[in-house]
């Protein structure tokens, strides 16, 4: 039996995919997001070894709540568990349960993308994270190249897997107009996206910084505001519509 190293749960989580949910926060993550809110997670060492059958006993205690629901598996990063995730999702599937995965896609082989082949085979929905689809912020935002992320974006499109994309908006510097617009062109292209997500930026996660004695990147860097993120939703989807007339207009 597979284990996995667990980081936490949360039984009622609305925020992770359709309906309510139980989330299972798995350990370990190569990001260095310069306003990740979980930098407990970071550590590959830590957390606790968990069983799919664990797991999925705390999922039956709650059941009724899951009904419009289900299990979503975030981070840390869920792809470096794949194994694992694998075998929760298989067991998930096999009770009817559907299954989230939420991901920066940043542990994606694009030389072997057939090793993802047994986890997205039972994957109903993805949460994609893209920080920024500016190859040089993404990298000074995350300390990580943005190259696997799209090939990962790329290739549950090619499976025709059901994707939200997510973004988290600071502020103007860290997110452009240009660079949203560019976001939004870069959605175009893609035919699996069913949702787009902004979330603005909090510092609810500065406490755990300070508790880890890590000094908080983004220090004085105010939150941003639902109107803020809403109006940067606005500018991707203006984005992706401009591509995609450009698209349409070049098949005539």
């Amino acid at each position: 039996m597979t284990l996995g190293r667990i980081h936490s749960l949360e039984s009622m989580g609305t925020v992770d995919g359709p309906g309510i949910r139980l989330v299972v926060f798995v350990q370990g993550c190569p990001m260095r997001c310069l306003y990740c809110h979980n930098p407990d997670t970071w550590k590959y060492d830590s957390g606790t070894w968990m069983s799919v059958d664990e797991i999925l006993a705390l999922y039956e205690r709650n059941a009724p709540f899951y009904r419009q629901g289900g299990i979503t598996v975030t981070g840390g990063e869920p792809l470096l568990q794949r194994d694992f995730v694998a075998e929760l999702f298989r067991a998930a599937k096999e009770k009817g349960i559907h299954t989230c995965l939420d991901t920066s896609g940043i542990a994606y082989d694009s030389m072997h993308p057939e090793k993802m082949d047994e986890l997205l085979s039972v994957t109903d929905l993805v949460l994609l994270d893209i920080k920024s689809i500016d190859s040089d912020k993404h990298l000074m935002l995350t300390s990580q190249k943005i190259d696997n992320i799209l090939a990962f974006a790329h290739e549950l499109d090619r499976r025709n897997i059901p994707v939200w994309i997510r973004h988290v908006y600071v502020n103007s510097e860290f997110s452009t107009d240009d660079e949203l617009e560019r976001l939004g062109a870069f959605m175009a292209h893609l035919h699996n996206v069913k949702a787009l997500d902004v979330l603005p930026y909090h510092t609810m996660g500065k406490v755990k910084y300070e508790n880890l004695g890590i000094k908080y990147p983004l220090d004085g860097i105010k939150d941003a505001t639902k109107d803020e993120a809403q109006a940067a939703r606005i500018k991707i989807l203006q984005g992706m519509k401009k591509e995609r007339l450009k698209m349409k207009e070049s098949q005539n």
